[in-house]
């Protein structure tokens, strides 16, 4: 995420994109700001001046400057290792804050981290139902405060705040078009409501974008930059990353698998109702299969808990029922065909699997990894995600860390100026 500064040469006396001395000076402290971000531990001038290829008096005044405005902190000298002893120096990770919020059909989970990203506090609420949108906003917002004042960090050093949405969302004008999971939700100004209450800049996605986002940084997708995520759940959805980017489609609805046709036979049908793979092939027709066949045994009665019905399930499958081995494989059937549908389009080089289906529940994976293979003309990679309900909140963690660079960025630059 560092800015790309062109130097012409390796002391940055002159740089073609700078239009002037103060925006060179901004261009500068951009390119030091960044390495300082991206350096984890101590560092002395020395290590910025080989870094940024800048003279050692520029960096001795961007330091400096860097360092009244506290994003930098100075730690003292180091031992001599025959010469002048180094003054050794640190990002402070602390000089501001990010946070991010998931919303879930039933929970949310609420996180604070610092400026890189690393949590420094963590919660779970339930999300509240029967209640118009707005005010089910409120209420999260009011838990994500209490959650800032737990681990002792100031409203106002609280920079950004990145949410995760389970539905369609239009990102740039910050309002949640629809969450068919959430009662109620059709056109909610989210980003308006929240950054009224939080007083931060509010950015929103959907909840399968930063589930890939989340893997992509510190999950199962690492190293993949044309990668897709399918989700598994009560809803069914995709994510695309192509060349590192996600792509959003022009109506913001990319990866929205979840509608996809699964034959002929459905169309000019009750297509909504039957013939999509959200109908066919989520939780609540996974348990139609297995629960609607046959009565119960002790192992399927527990399927009326939400909380352990899919273990039971595959419980039940693994030990030779054939009615719950049967609905594994038709619903794990329809969702390879979707992703191998995604392969074929996007051309991933990996395809994670996540979601309450996938979750620890090889039998699934491994359905669907067997049939994608049979179907694909080009191999990729068919793995379960390795965060799971984590995902989409440290995608979050991920974006406002992003959006919070940018931020100090600017302001640094403005205030040197």
């Amino acid at each position: 995420m560092a800015a790309d500064v062109r130097r012409s040469s390796t002391h940055g006396s002159q740089d073609f994109g700078a239009r002037h001395p103060t925006h060179l000076r901004g261009l500068n402290i951009d390119r030091v700001l960044s390495i300082a971000i991206d350096r984890p531990g101590t560092f002395t001038r020395a290590e910025l001046i080989e870094a940024s290829g800048l003279s050692a008096p520029t960096i001795g005044s961007l330091t400096s400057h860097l360092i009244g405005t506290g994003v930098i902190t100075d730690l003292g000298t180091a031992p001599s290792r025959g010469g002048r002893r180094p003054s050794l120096m640190e990002f402070n990770a602390r000089h501001a804050f990010v946070g991010g919020i998931d919303i879930g059909p039933t929970r949310t989970r609420l996180v604070i981290a610092d400026f890189r990203g690393t949590r420094l506090g963590h919660a779970i609420v339930d999300t509240p139902a029967s209640i118009p949108p707005p005010e089910v906003l409120l209420r999260l917002a009011e838990a994500f405060k209490d959650l800032l004042r737990s681990v002792r960090v100031p409203g106002s050093r609280l920079i950004t705040v990145s949410v995760a949405v389970p539905g369609i969302v239009r990102p740039g004008q910050g309002i949640v078009a629809f969450a068919p999971n959430l009662s109620g939700w059709h056109d909610v100004p989210l980003r308006d409501i929240l950054k009224r209450e939080l007083r931060t800049t509010v950015l929103i996605d959907n909840d399968v974008n930063l589930a890939l986002l989340g893997e992509h940084w510190q999950g199962a997708a690492q190293g993949h930059e044309t990668c897709a995520f399918v989700f598994a759940g009560t809803g069914i959805g995709s994510a695309i990353l192509i060349d590192g980017t996600l792509h959003r489609g022009h109506h913001d609805m990319a990866g929205e698998i979840s509608v996809m046709c699964m034959g002929p036979q459905y169309v000019g049908r009750d297509f909504g109702t039957h013939g999509c793979l959200e109908a066919l092939a989520g939780l609540d027709a996974l348990k139609a299969r297995w629960t609607g066949r046959a009565p119960f045994d002790s192992v399927q009665g527990r399927a009326s808990n939400r909380e352990h019905w899919i273990p039971a399930l595959l419980e039940a499958a693994a030990a030779g029922d054939e009615q719950a081995r049967q609905a594994v494989t038709e619903t794990a059937r329809f969702i390879a065909i979707a992703t191998a549908n995604v392969g074929a389009v996007v051309d991933p080089s990996i395809v994670v699997l996540g979601g309450a289906m996938f979750a620890q529940a090889e039998l699934f994976v491994d359905e669907v990894r067997r049939i994608v293979h049979q179907l694909s003309r080009t191999p990729f990679e068919v793995v379960p995600a390795t965060l799971g309900k984590e995902a989409p909140v440290v995608g979050c963690l991920l974006v406002a860390a992003a959006e919070a660079r940018r931020q100090l960025r600017k302001r640094i630059k403005v205030i040197s100026a």
